[in-house]
Order: C-alpha cells, then sequence, then structure tokens
C-alpha cells in the first residue's frame, strides 16, 4: 500500500469527525482499548501530560512540548486536527511521524484478524498510531491533546499521567458533552487522574468550578489550582515580537504567540512547569523562555493569530478560533482593527456551530468575503451570508466551492488598499484550506 492508498483508507474508510460530525464520535474507550491491545499497549509505555479544554488546548500542549524539547527531552505531541498533512497531528520534537510508519501501521491492522471484527473510528486509530510511534521512539513525555470531552475520550486510556489540564470552558458540541457549561465541565474533568496534579487555566463561573472541585476530590486528584486566581505573571505586554510576560519564575519571557487569547494561555503553562520542574529538571529558565519564544519552529504549531503574506502596507492575519469562547477573543482584535482601519474578513463555518452567537461578536464595519470549507459539514457560503444579513452585518460577497477560501483570500489581497488588514478564520477547515 502506498501513502496515498493509505490516507484514502483512513480519511474515506474510518469515520472521521471533521467529515461526517457526531456520526463519527463513538463515546467510551473498549475500542481504543482493543486497538492499543493489539499493537502491545503502547498507551502504558511513556508518561504524559494531558491537555483538555475547551479552546487553547492546542496552543497549551505546542508551547509545553516547546519548553520541554528545549530542555533537552525527547517529546512527543499528538494534536488534532491537521491543517495541511496528516501526519502534523504526531510529532516527536517537531519532527512528523514518516510517511513509511504510517503505512505500516496500516498494513498491520489490515492483516490482523481484529481488523475483521474491530471497527474503530479515525481518532481511535490515529489515537494507537501515535502512542506506539512515542513507544517504539522511546519519549521522555508525550504531551497529548484531548480530541473531544476528555472522560470518554480515546486519550484517555494513558496510564501514566504526570499533568492533567484543562484550559477552559465554553459551550460547543453541546449535543455530545452537554447543553451547560457545568455539564461539559463534568466530561473535560474526565481527565482528572488520582493522585496527579490538576490545572485549570479559567476556572469559568462558580457552577463551573463547582464541579471542577467536585470531580478533582472524587477522583482523588493530588492537587487542584485554578490559574486564574493566582499570579503567573506581573504584567503582559505586547510587543513587535509577541507578547512580553515579565515577572514569571523564569524571568521576562516573550511569547512568540501573540492572539489576545495567548497571555491566559501562557498563565496556564507557567503554572503546569512549576508542577512539572520536580519530574523533569532540566526545565530552567533559558528553556523556557526559548519555549515560548519559538513554539511555532520547534512544534510546527500554525494558525494562531498567524501573519500571512500581504503586500507592502497591507497585513493580513489567519487564526483558527471556531466557537463562541474563541470569539469572545476575535471579536474584541478584531473591532479594534476595523476602528483603526480598513478590515476584510474572510469567514467561513461549519454546520454544527453557534454561528449567531460568533457573528454577535464579528465588528459591523469590516467588509465580508462569506466562503465555504472543503469538508462535508461546511455550512454553506450563501447560509453564512443570510445568517450575517439576520445578524445585522454589512452584506458580503460570496463564494462557493473547494477554492473559496484562496478565491476570496486572493480578492481581498488583490483589492486592499495600503492600511487595510485581511482577516480568514471562523473554522480550523477554513484556515487549513488557505494554508494547504
Amino acid at each position: 500500500m502506498t501513502y496515498t492508498e493509505t490516507l484514502e483508507y483512513l480519511f474515506g474508510k474510518l469515520a472521521m469527525f471533521s467529515r461526517t460530525g457526531s456520526d463519527a464520535y463513538k463515546p467510551g474507550l473498549a475500542t481504543t482499548l482493543a486497538l492499543s491491545e493489539a499493537y502491545g499497549n503502547p498507551h502504558c509505555a511513556f508518561p504524559a501530560i494531558h491537555v483538555g479544554g475547551t479552546n487553547g488546548k492546542g496552543s497549551t500542549a505546542h508551547t509545553l512540548a516547546a519548553v520541554l524539547a528545549s530542555a533537552g527531552y525527547k517529546v512527543g505531541l499528538y494534536t488534532s486536527p491537521h491543517l495541511v498533512d496528516f501526519r502534523e497531528r504526531i510529532r516527536v520534537n517537531g519532527e512528523c511521524i514518516s510517511e513509511a510508519r504510517v503505512v505500516d501501521f496500516v498494513d498491520r491492522f489490515l492483516k490482523m484478524p481484529l481488523s475483521r471484527e474491530l471497527t474503530p473510528s479515525f481518532f481511535e486509530f490515529t489515537t494507537i498510531m501515535a502512542f506506539e510511534h512515542f513507544a517504539r521512539e522511546g519519549v521522555d513525555v508525550a504531551v497529548v491533546e484531548v480530541g473531544l470531552g476528555g472522560r470518554l475520550d480515546s486519550t484517555n486510556i494513558l496510564t501514566d499521567k504526570l499533568l492533567s489540564i484543562v484550559t477552559n470552558i465554553s459551550l460547543d458540541h453541546t449535543s455530545l458533552l452537554g447543553y451547560t457549561e457545568a455539564e461539559i465541565a463534568r466530561e473535560k474533568a474526565g481527565i482528572f487522574a488520582r493522585g496527579v496534579a490538576a490545572v485549570i487555566g479559567n476556572g469559568g463561573s462558580a457552577d463551573v468550578r463547582e464541579v471542577f472541585v467536585r470531580e478533582a476530590a472524587d477522583r482523588g486528584v493530588s492537587e487542584a489550582v485554578f490559574v486564574d486566581e493566582i499570579r503567573m505573571y506581573a504584567s503582559a505586554e505586547r510587543t513587535p515580537d509577541g507578547i512580553e510576560y515579565r515577572g514569571t519564575r523564569y524571568g521576562t519571557v516573550t511569547g512568540e504567540l501573540c492572539g489576545d487569547c495567548q497571555s491566559e494561555n501562557a498563565a496556564t503553562v507557567l503554572a503546569a512547569l512549576e508542577r512539572l520542574e520536580g519530574r523533569f529538571p532540566r526545565i530552567s529558565s533559558a528553556a523556557v523562555r526559548a519555549g515560548f519564544a519559538d513554539v511555532c519552529r520547534l512544534t510546527g504549531l500554525a494558525g494562531r493569530w498567524m501573519r500571512l503574506p500581504a503586500p507592502e502596507g497591507v497585513q493580513a492575519f489567519c487564526d483558527t478560533g471556531h466557537n463562541i469562547g474563541g470569539w469572545r477573543y476575535l471579536g474584541p482584535r478584531l473591532r479594534s482593527l476595523a476602528s483603526e482601519g480598513p478590515l476584510t474578513i474572510v469567514a467561513g463555518f461549519v454546520n454544527d456551530k453557534d454561528v449567531g452567537a460568533i457573528m454577535a461578536e464579528m465588528p459591523r464595519t469590516a467588509r465580508y468575503f462569506f466562503v465555504e470549507p472543503s469538508i462535508a459539514r461546511a455550512r454553506h457560503a450563501i447560509d453564512t451570508a443570510m445568517c450575517a444579513r439576520e445578524a445585522g452585518l454589512p452584506p458580503g460577497r460570496v463564494y462557493s466551492g473547494p477554492t473559496s477560501v484562496k478565491d476570496a483570500f486572493a480578492d481581498a489581497i488583490s483589492e486592499a488598499e495600503p492600511g487595510t488588514t485581511v482577516f480568514v478564520g471562523g473554522s480550523t477547515f477554513v484556515v487549513a484550506d488557505l494554508l494547504s
């Protein structure tokens, strides 16, 4: 089987959430455990830092991995979804799993009698692929991002957790996780483990905090810390190089990631690092500074308030923020940009998001190009334009079809006058289409 044929199997034969939505969500760990057993139980072979939450878990996971790698450790990193290349999901010290190893993993599964009895989802299958890769590579630690929820997520078979992190809670995937933030928090807190510290970035409302406190007690965690109740840095100031955090445990740290949500993520990472120092004594101020300052190169992270090529006098960015929690940060920044000069927004969404709530955060003075990501769950651009009109946004230009994102961005850039900002987002898959 070639690598192309292997990808056709992964994307075409296995139930994939990004393609089919909730039909691909298989709550429960039985299938994942059976698959792991068939590959020698690699989920037991390495210590892990487990990162969940509604928003920010990808940035948090990548930054932790960058710091640990800068400290000289061999670090596995498992995240989702990918933007351009499937292999982005599975990395060791920033290097993607090889095509040959992906092919080999699938070939061995198809030769197993188990393959005629077991029907894993795409995420269950790739989770064990990642865990086996980390085991074979002999990583010192793996940073593992939860796929969906936590309690019943495939990644929650990990047996040697060093730390559990929940970044924050907001309404997303409500049909699967619960219709209130407290219900969702209970699912996210399912990654808490007995005797292991839990770091909660933003505890949210009193109801949500109460859930975390109760779940931490019931699950016997060694410590539950709410990062938003402590000061991890004295100040955070935007600079040309990113965000400068002064007064941290590690001195002044400049974070390359500069989205408005990143100061919250940075505090979560700093709190996590404090609790990891005993296990990883080579974590130093120099390693923390290096990891924060160079996270994109060290881990391959992309799409977080990412600067795009643009003509002189024009600036362009994309961001993968795709739910109301993310847009509570993106909205104010875009409204600020719109007050400073012309702003063009290239926006598209998928069907299971609360687009009306997101549009309430979008600036009323921007120019809009509405697009549709090239996946089956995409919201049609004309539907997005109609929703925008109902939300009071100005009429926008509509682009349809698989090249809609690139076509709209090309037009936005070619028509931009000096001083214009162009933003692309609304869905992770819109950013993926742009970067592919």
